[in-house]
């Protein structure tokens, strides 16, 4: 606090400034007062006269930032996979080539993503970090399914959002509880089984919710055929999304000690002071516009190549939606998940992987069945009944494995194993209403030119 005292007195707002960054001042000591000679990245050299002063300060704070943002982690080193796969796009149309540079180029986007939703929390109270963790966290999974929607390809929005759960569930949660186990073998690592409880609990609401319009297609049992599975879907989706705000409300009302737990273990905490964060508030907002919209024009073009590098790779569509899909919108979460679990932080990890899952089940996938309905889309939750079975099956893997609320490395290999089998299962599988699809434009077709010959 003394820090910032001196700084209040400077004439500068202490939240601005890292507390690493203030520690780094130098201080001439006399007998009387410490005078700061050095200041941090926020005070711009008076170099070249006063009337150069907000040039210098403005083109040195955005050098930072943008050092900050992209030349902090190795994982930008796939940002230059972005304009490729526009540059292949524009002169070779290989969309099998653009389909996977795109792929490449969205992971390190969704990351600093999340990056720069987490800078900005640290200037928010704890209610408005939980929307935007919730608005934000999944960001890259509902951009895309947007703009798949836009283009009419809907079984791709709903594959993609199943495979994301599925990911995060089985291959995110497993890699995390193997890592832990390896890595404290000679232990059992613990997590608070109450929270994870609930999380699961909103899975298998979320089941429900897909099972039933699911169920009344397969069984010829809707009271308007064609009508009435989309309107079970659209009320299903409001009441999940109710749902899922009076849960982060009771999260956040009832529970601010682990909240403020979860914060204080966050990998950009500090220990010496709770501000921590990299970058400035304004700074985090101009990031979250700019990462949104590079993220949304990669995504236009991934959509675009997909059926194209379904061909050309000769990988089912389904499997590209629902297994390599997802590995683009959690990058993120499978970095963070292991190494909160590494760090027998397993609560964190299990609130990162069952938290995203979640948000996408309760959250993402309901905001797209409403923005459908606006836009007259017709998206609705009737997946088919290997995809419904296969999303059941795991809430129940993982709800029996989380149960006693330990975890070893059998555990998470266990999860991984799983993921494997659905993985394979995926790759062999022929989606039921493409062919229905097929079917229907062949009879459209039939009944309109063949009477003419």
């Amino acid at each position: 606090m003394g820090y910032n005292n001196n700084l209040r007195m400077l004439g500068f707002n202490p939240p601005l400034m890292k507390s690493s960054s203030v520690k780094s001042m130098i201080e001439l000591q006399d007998d009387s007062r410490a005078i700061p000679v050095a200041t941090t990245r926020n005070l711009p050299s008076l170099k070249g006269g006063p009337e150069l002063f907000g040039t210098n300060s403005a083109w040195s704070i955005m050098k930072a930032s943008i050092k900050t943002a992209f030349f902090s982690d190795k994982i930008n080193l796939l940002l230059p996979c972005g304009p490729l796969a526009m540059l292949v796009d524009q002169l070779t149309h290989r969309q099998g080539w653009v389909f996977m540079l795109s792929l490449l180029g969205i992971i390190p986007l969704a990351e600093r993503l999340g990056w720069a939703t987490e800078q900005l929390v640290y200037y928010t109270v704890p209610t408005v970090g939980g929307l935007l963790n919730a608005t934000f966290g999944n960001a890259t999974e509902l951009i895309i399914s947007l703009f798949a929607m836009k283009q009419g390809m809907l079984r791709l929005v709903q594959q993609s959002l199943l495979g994301s759960i599925l990911s995060n569930m089985l291959l995110v949660l497993g890699c995390a509880l193997f890592g832990g186990g390896i890595t404290h073998l000679n232990k059992e690592q613990m997590f608070n089984k109450s929270n994870v409880g609930m999380s699961v609990g909103l899975l298998l609401m979320a089941v429900m919710a897909l099972i039933f319009p699911t169920v009344l297609r397969v069984t010829n049992t809707e009271l308007q055929i064609g009508t009435s599975v989309l309107a079970l879907s659209r009320f299903c989706s409001c009441i999940m999304l109710v749902a899922y705000v009076v849960y982060i409300f009771f999260l956040l009302t009832n529970q601010k000690q682990d909240y403020a737990s979860l914060k204080e273990d966050s990998p950009t905490a500090s220990s010496d002071n709770e501000e921590s964060a990299d970058i400035t508030k304004w700074e985090s907002i101009i990031w979250l516009g700019v990462l949104t919209l590079f993220i949304s024009i990669l995504s236009d073009y991934l959509v675009n190549a997909i059926e194209g590098a379904s061909v050309a790779m000769d990988v089912p569509v389904a499997f590209i939606s629902v297994i390599l899909l997802p590995i683009v919108g959690n990058a993120a979460e499978h970095a963070s998940a292991i190494m909160f679990a590494v760090k027998d932080k397993l609560d964190i990890s299990l609130g990162v992987a069952i938290g995203s899952s979640t948000q996408i089940s309760m959250f993402v996938m309901p905001i797209c069945v409403v923005v459908g309905w606006m836009i007259e889309r017709p998206l609705d939750l009737d997946f088919e009944p290997f995809e419904t079975a296969t999303l059941f099956m795991t809430v129940l893997v993982v709800a029996f494995i989380l149960q006693e609320g330990t975890s070893n490395y059998f555990k998470g290999l266990m999860l991984l194993f799983c993921y494997m089998i659905v993985a394979a299962s995926f790759y062999v599988h022929v989606d039921p209403a493409s062919i229905r699809e097929f079917l229907r434009t062949y009879r459209i077709y039939y009944h309109k030119f063949v009477p003419f010959y």
